[in-house]
Protein backbone atom coordinates (compact mmCIF):
# COMPACT_ATOMS: atom_id res chain seq x y z
CA UNK A 1 0.00 0.00 0.00
CA UNK A 2 1.21 3.54 -0.94
CA UNK A 3 1.07 6.81 1.61
CA UNK A 4 -1.31 8.73 0.96
CA UNK A 5 -1.04 12.33 0.97
CA UNK A 6 -3.72 14.90 0.46
CA UNK A 7 -4.27 17.98 0.04
CA UNK A 8 -7.24 20.67 0.97
CA UNK A 9 -7.80 24.49 1.76
CA UNK A 10 -10.44 25.79 3.60
CA UNK A 11 -11.58 27.94 0.72
CA UNK A 12 -11.62 27.67 -3.09
CA UNK A 13 -9.89 29.54 -5.54
CA UNK A 14 -5.96 29.50 -3.54
CA UNK A 15 -4.12 27.25 -6.15
CA UNK A 16 -4.69 23.52 -4.40
CA UNK A 17 -5.46 22.13 -7.35
CA UNK A 18 -2.53 23.23 -9.18
CA UNK A 19 -0.14 22.72 -6.16
CA UNK A 20 -1.24 19.20 -6.00
CA UNK A 21 -1.04 18.09 -9.87
CA UNK A 22 2.56 20.06 -9.58
CA UNK A 23 3.55 18.25 -6.42
CA UNK A 24 2.96 14.66 -8.16
CA UNK A 25 4.88 15.38 -10.67
CA UNK A 26 7.70 15.97 -9.03
CA UNK A 27 7.48 13.37 -7.11
CA UNK A 28 7.21 11.13 -9.92
CA UNK A 29 11.30 12.96 -10.72
CA UNK A 30 11.63 11.50 -7.58
CA UNK A 31 11.54 8.11 -8.11
CA UNK A 32 7.55 7.37 -7.13
CA UNK A 33 4.82 5.87 -8.84
CA UNK A 34 2.13 8.17 -8.59
CA UNK A 35 -1.36 8.70 -8.66
CA UNK A 36 -3.19 11.80 -8.45
CA UNK A 37 -6.80 11.38 -7.81
CA UNK A 38 -9.29 14.25 -8.00
CA UNK A 39 -11.56 14.48 -4.85
CA UNK A 40 -12.78 17.96 -5.33
CA UNK A 41 -16.77 16.78 -5.99
CA UNK A 42 -17.37 20.58 -6.31
CA UNK A 43 -15.21 21.64 -9.01
CA UNK A 44 -12.96 18.65 -10.44
CA UNK A 45 -10.13 20.21 -12.90
CA UNK A 46 -7.37 18.01 -12.56
CA UNK A 47 -7.89 16.84 -16.11
CA UNK A 48 -7.98 19.94 -17.60
CA UNK A 49 -4.46 20.84 -16.00
CA UNK A 50 -2.68 18.68 -17.53
CA UNK A 51 -4.93 18.70 -20.89
CA UNK A 52 -6.99 15.65 -20.84
CA UNK A 53 -10.36 17.02 -21.74
CA UNK A 54 -12.28 13.83 -22.13
CA UNK A 55 -11.13 11.16 -19.82
CA UNK A 56 -11.90 7.36 -20.78
CA UNK A 57 -13.31 6.84 -17.47
CA UNK A 58 -13.97 9.16 -14.23
CA UNK A 59 -14.93 8.55 -10.70
CA UNK A 60 -18.57 8.82 -11.83
CA UNK A 61 -17.84 5.45 -13.63
CA UNK A 62 -17.01 3.52 -9.87
CA UNK A 63 -19.51 5.21 -7.79
CA UNK A 64 -22.48 4.21 -10.21
CA UNK A 65 -20.50 0.60 -10.45
CA UNK A 66 -19.62 0.34 -14.20
CA UNK A 67 -16.18 -0.20 -13.23
CA UNK A 68 -16.04 -2.57 -10.68
CA UNK A 69 -12.01 -1.51 -9.19
CA UNK A 70 -10.47 2.34 -8.33
CA UNK A 71 -7.37 1.28 -10.18
CA UNK A 72 -9.78 0.81 -13.38
CA UNK A 73 -10.45 4.69 -13.04
CA UNK A 74 -6.32 5.12 -13.13
CA UNK A 75 -5.45 6.18 -16.56
CA UNK A 76 -1.94 7.51 -17.96
CA UNK A 77 -0.97 11.02 -18.72
CA UNK A 78 0.84 11.45 -21.58
CA UNK A 79 4.18 12.31 -21.60
CA UNK A 80 4.77 11.41 -18.08
CA UNK A 81 5.90 8.43 -16.73
CA UNK A 82 4.86 7.22 -13.60
CA UNK A 83 2.22 9.24 -13.35
CA UNK A 84 -1.42 7.92 -13.25
CA UNK A 85 -4.85 9.97 -13.21
CA UNK A 86 -8.00 9.15 -11.75
CA UNK A 87 -10.45 12.15 -12.99
CA UNK A 88 -12.71 13.35 -10.94
CA UNK A 89 -16.47 13.62 -11.47
CA UNK A 90 -18.54 16.48 -13.13
CA UNK A 91 -21.90 14.24 -11.28
CA UNK A 92 -21.95 16.80 -8.41
CA UNK A 93 -25.24 15.88 -7.09
CA UNK A 94 -24.20 12.46 -6.80
CA UNK A 95 -20.85 13.30 -4.93
CA UNK A 96 -22.48 15.76 -2.27
CA UNK A 97 -24.88 13.39 -1.49
CA UNK A 98 -22.19 10.61 -1.03
CA UNK A 99 -23.97 7.79 0.99
CA UNK A 100 -21.92 6.24 3.83
CA UNK A 101 -21.40 2.70 2.42
CA UNK A 102 -20.11 4.57 -1.03
CA UNK A 103 -17.98 6.44 0.51
CA UNK A 104 -15.88 3.79 2.60
CA UNK A 105 -16.06 1.63 -0.59
CA UNK A 106 -14.12 4.95 -1.64
CA UNK A 107 -11.60 4.98 0.80
CA UNK A 108 -11.28 0.91 0.91
CA UNK A 109 -10.62 1.03 -3.11
CA UNK A 110 -8.55 4.08 -2.71
CA UNK A 111 -6.01 2.67 -0.11
CA UNK A 112 -5.61 -0.65 -2.50
CA UNK A 113 -4.63 1.38 -5.24
CA UNK A 114 -1.17 0.18 -6.49
CA UNK A 115 1.14 3.26 -6.23
CA UNK A 116 4.07 4.60 -3.82
CA UNK A 117 2.29 7.72 -3.39
CA UNK A 118 -1.50 8.44 -4.18
CA UNK A 119 -2.19 12.01 -4.21
CA UNK A 120 -5.27 13.22 -3.03
CA UNK A 121 -6.56 16.78 -4.21
CA UNK A 122 -9.36 17.12 -1.64
CA UNK A 123 -10.96 20.19 -2.36
CA UNK A 124 -12.17 23.40 -0.78
CA UNK A 125 -14.38 23.59 2.84
CA UNK A 126 -15.46 22.34 5.54
CA UNK A 127 -18.48 19.57 4.68
CA UNK A 128 -17.95 16.11 6.71
CA UNK A 129 -16.91 14.50 3.13
CA UNK A 130 -14.28 17.12 2.89
CA UNK A 131 -12.91 16.76 6.44
CA UNK A 132 -13.19 12.59 6.08
CA UNK A 133 -11.11 12.70 2.61
CA UNK A 134 -8.74 14.96 4.54
CA UNK A 135 -7.93 13.06 7.72
CA UNK A 136 -7.85 9.66 5.72
CA UNK A 137 -4.13 10.28 4.38
CA UNK A 138 -0.69 9.39 6.00
CA UNK A 139 0.32 13.08 5.66
CA UNK A 140 -1.99 16.20 5.73
CA UNK A 141 -1.11 19.57 3.90
CA UNK A 142 -3.16 22.71 3.98
CA UNK A 143 -3.35 25.07 1.34
CA UNK A 144 -3.83 28.90 1.82
CA UNK A 145 -3.08 32.61 0.61
CA UNK A 146 -2.03 35.50 2.37
CA UNK A 147 -5.23 36.90 2.36
CA UNK A 148 -6.84 36.91 5.94
CA UNK A 149 -9.94 35.66 4.95
CA UNK A 150 -7.80 32.48 3.67
CA UNK A 151 -6.17 32.10 6.90
CA UNK A 152 -8.97 32.35 9.07
CA UNK A 153 -10.67 29.73 6.45
CA UNK A 154 -7.96 27.61 6.97
CA UNK A 155 -7.73 28.17 10.87
CA UNK A 156 -11.57 27.10 11.16
CA UNK A 157 -10.72 24.28 8.58
CA UNK A 158 -7.87 22.57 10.97
CA UNK A 159 -10.05 22.80 14.18
CA UNK A 160 -13.35 21.08 12.42
CA UNK A 161 -10.63 18.68 11.09
CA UNK A 162 -9.40 17.66 14.30
CA UNK A 163 -12.86 17.71 15.51
CA UNK A 164 -13.91 15.06 13.08
CA UNK A 165 -10.75 12.99 13.81
CA UNK A 166 -11.67 12.70 17.60
CA UNK A 167 -15.45 12.38 16.83
CA UNK A 168 -14.26 9.36 13.68
CA UNK A 169 -12.14 7.33 16.23
CA UNK A 170 -15.45 6.01 18.09
CA UNK A 171 -17.96 3.80 16.43
CA UNK A 172 -20.89 5.53 14.76
CA UNK A 173 -23.29 4.90 17.38
CA UNK A 174 -20.92 5.16 20.59
CA UNK A 175 -22.25 7.73 22.85
CA UNK A 176 -19.48 9.99 22.47
CA UNK A 177 -19.73 10.37 18.54
CA UNK A 178 -23.48 11.51 19.69
CA UNK A 179 -21.91 13.69 22.28
CA UNK A 180 -19.86 15.42 19.75
CA UNK A 181 -21.78 15.80 17.15
CA UNK A 182 -23.26 19.05 16.09
CA UNK A 183 -21.76 21.18 19.09
CA UNK A 184 -19.66 24.18 19.21
CA UNK A 185 -16.55 23.76 21.21
CA UNK A 186 -14.14 26.76 21.92
CA UNK A 187 -10.85 24.49 22.11
CA UNK A 188 -9.93 21.37 21.78
CA UNK A 189 -9.46 20.75 25.60
CA UNK A 190 -13.50 21.30 25.53
CA UNK A 191 -13.55 18.46 23.02
CA UNK A 192 -11.88 16.43 25.41
CA UNK A 193 -13.48 17.29 28.37
CA UNK A 194 -16.94 16.19 26.75
CA UNK A 195 -15.48 12.81 25.70
CA UNK A 196 -14.27 12.16 29.58
CA UNK A 197 -17.77 13.13 30.88
CA UNK A 198 -19.47 10.81 28.35
CA UNK A 199 -16.84 8.11 28.76
CA UNK A 200 -14.71 8.30 30.78
CA UNK A 201 -12.22 5.82 29.54
CA UNK A 202 -12.70 7.31 25.99
CA UNK A 203 -9.89 9.54 26.51
CA UNK A 204 -6.73 7.48 25.34
CA UNK A 205 -8.78 6.77 22.55
CA UNK A 206 -9.56 10.72 21.46
CA UNK A 207 -5.81 11.71 22.63
CA UNK A 208 -4.53 9.07 20.47
CA UNK A 209 -6.47 10.69 17.40
CA UNK A 210 -5.30 13.61 18.04
CA UNK A 211 -1.19 12.77 18.23
CA UNK A 212 -1.11 11.08 14.53
CA UNK A 213 -2.69 14.91 13.68
CA UNK A 214 0.08 16.57 12.21
CA UNK A 215 -0.97 18.42 9.45
CA UNK A 216 1.99 21.15 7.23
CA UNK A 217 1.06 24.22 5.37
CA UNK A 218 2.45 25.51 2.10
CA UNK A 219 1.35 29.37 1.73
CA UNK A 220 0.54 30.35 -2.30
CA UNK A 221 0.72 33.93 -3.97
CA UNK A 222 2.91 35.30 -1.41
CA UNK A 223 4.61 38.86 -2.81
CA UNK A 224 6.75 41.24 -1.48
CA UNK A 225 3.90 43.07 0.39
CA UNK A 226 2.77 39.57 2.06
CA UNK A 227 1.75 40.00 5.88
CA UNK A 228 1.25 36.90 7.39
CA UNK A 229 1.95 35.61 10.94
CA UNK A 230 2.71 32.20 10.64
CA UNK A 231 4.21 32.00 14.09
CA UNK A 232 0.89 33.07 15.54
CA UNK A 233 -1.15 30.96 13.25
CA UNK A 234 0.96 28.03 14.33
CA UNK A 235 1.02 29.23 17.91
CA UNK A 236 -3.06 29.00 18.14
CA UNK A 237 -3.34 25.99 16.32
CA UNK A 238 -1.76 24.63 18.81
CA UNK A 239 -3.54 26.34 21.75
CA UNK A 240 -6.70 24.76 20.18
CA UNK A 241 -5.51 21.27 18.45
CA UNK A 242 -2.94 20.73 20.37
CA UNK A 243 -0.59 19.84 17.75
CA UNK A 244 2.14 21.55 15.54
CA UNK A 245 1.25 23.33 12.10
CA UNK A 246 4.63 22.53 10.06
CA UNK A 247 5.46 25.46 7.27
CA UNK A 248 6.27 23.71 4.12
CA UNK A 249 7.15 26.27 2.09
CA UNK A 250 6.14 29.26 0.62
CA UNK A 251 5.11 29.57 -3.08
CA UNK A 252 5.65 33.34 -4.62
CA UNK A 253 2.86 34.94 -6.87
CA UNK A 254 4.35 34.42 -10.49
CA UNK A 255 3.19 35.06 -14.32
CA UNK A 256 4.76 31.26 -15.38
CA UNK A 257 1.72 29.77 -12.90
CA UNK A 258 -0.66 31.29 -15.27
CA UNK A 259 0.92 30.50 -17.78
CA UNK A 260 1.04 27.08 -17.01
CA UNK A 261 -2.67 26.75 -16.60
CA UNK A 262 -3.49 28.33 -19.66
CA UNK A 263 -1.06 25.62 -21.60
CA UNK A 264 -2.59 22.76 -19.79
CA UNK A 265 1.09 22.42 -18.61
CA UNK A 266 1.87 22.00 -14.90
CA UNK A 267 4.47 24.75 -14.22
CA UNK A 268 7.07 22.62 -12.77
CA UNK A 269 7.89 21.33 -16.59
CA UNK A 270 6.84 24.76 -18.77
CA UNK A 271 9.12 26.67 -16.52
CA UNK A 272 11.29 24.71 -14.08
CA UNK A 273 13.71 27.71 -13.14
CA UNK A 274 10.86 29.74 -12.30
CA UNK A 275 10.59 31.19 -9.03
CA UNK A 276 7.33 28.79 -8.32
CA UNK A 277 8.76 25.66 -9.76
CA UNK A 278 11.62 26.37 -7.48
CA UNK A 279 9.50 26.88 -4.43
CA UNK A 280 7.22 23.65 -5.60
CA UNK A 281 10.84 21.72 -5.76
CA UNK A 282 11.82 22.82 -1.96
CA UNK A 283 8.40 21.34 -0.89
CA UNK A 284 8.49 18.26 -2.98
CA UNK A 285 12.00 18.07 -0.87
CA UNK A 286 10.12 18.12 2.76
CA UNK A 287 7.42 15.95 1.68
CA UNK A 288 9.89 13.12 0.38
CA UNK A 289 11.79 13.45 3.78
CA UNK A 290 8.48 12.67 5.65
CA UNK A 291 7.72 10.10 2.96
Amino acid sequence: MGKILSIASGKGGVGKSVISSNLALLLTKRGKRVILTDFDTGGANQHVLFGLFHPTATMTDFLSHRLKTLEEVAQPVNGYHNLRLIPGTGDTLRTANLQHARKKRLIRHLKALDADVIVVDVGAGTHYHTLDFFLLADHHLAVATPDPTSVLDLYRFIKLAAIRKVLTSFAARDPVANALLDREFQSMSEVLEAVGETKEDGLPTAERALKDFQPSLILNRMTNGSRINTLQLQSLLKQYVGTDLTLLGNIPEHESISRSVQKYLPVVDLDPTSPASIALEHITDNIATRL
